[in-house]
């Protein structure tokens, strides 16, 4: 329990510092400190994504239905953060750029990303047959990886973008960030990655009391 309260108390620290310090970037203004959450959740999204596909090739591994769980879970969890992500995303567009949505290469991105795994979803709602839909998910969620990487990292690098380059490190690997953003800018990408594991945690004792419940009535 004591970590829970430890975990509340420095994201509630991180918050305050947040919005106290000066901004992260003079030149952008208030709307800097977006970047304290918005980077921290894509990250979550990326993290929960790849679980979903570490889990899914454990399960066509060895076969095993709570495989198959948490590769549900974290690609739920993933698709939370990466719609956190894309409205953090459209309100510093919003401040930045005039309006929440320009069809920038990193909004597009992140826009066809939220498809690939809403497609992941559908596809589970529409196999009822438990192994067949375990199968047939794991297999897509292992080539719907294969593209986060292009679509987060590569492909809004290699075409001309209103986003800011280099908010966190340069092309020579040097942290743009001073000392206090810094902090606060790791603080808050450790703290949101223990909300993430805790809110797994939590997913995953709620799907075994849903499969106890399951096996009791039948």
């Amino acid at each position: 329990m004591w970590w829970k309260w430890s975990l509340f108390i420095a994201m509630g620290l991180v918050i305050v510092f947040s919005f106290t310090t000066p901004a992260p970037q003079q030149q952008i203004g208030e709307a800097s400190r977006v970047f304290y959450y918005h980077i921290p959740q894509a990250w979550i999204c990326v993290l929960a994504f790849m679980m979903s596909m570490i889990f899914s090739i454990r399960y066509l591994k060895n076969r095993r239905i709570e495989e198959d769980d948490r590769a549900a879970d974290a690609a739920r969890l993933g698709f939370i953060f990466c719609i956190l992500a894309t409205v953090t995303g459209s309100i510093f567009a919003k401040v930045t750029w005039g309006s929440f949505w320009n069809w920038d290469p990193r909004e597009s991105s992140i826009f066809i990303l939220l498809l690939i795994y809403g497609a992941y979803f559908a596809l589970r709602g529409a196999v009822e047959v438990e192994e067949r839909r375990a199968a047939l998910s794991s297999v897509y969620s292992i080539f719907a990886f294969i593209t986060v990487p292009f679509l987060i990292f590569v492909i809004p690098r290699i075409t001309p973008s209103l986003h800011p380059e280099d908010s966190i490190v340069t092309e020579n690997m040097k942290f743009t960030m001073g000392p206090a953003v810094r902090t606060i800018f790791f603080s808050s990408l450790a703290l949101f990655t223990v909300v993430y594991f805790w809110m797994f945690s939590l997913a995953r004792r709620v799907r075994i009391i849903e499969r106890s419940r399951m096996e009791i009535e039948e």
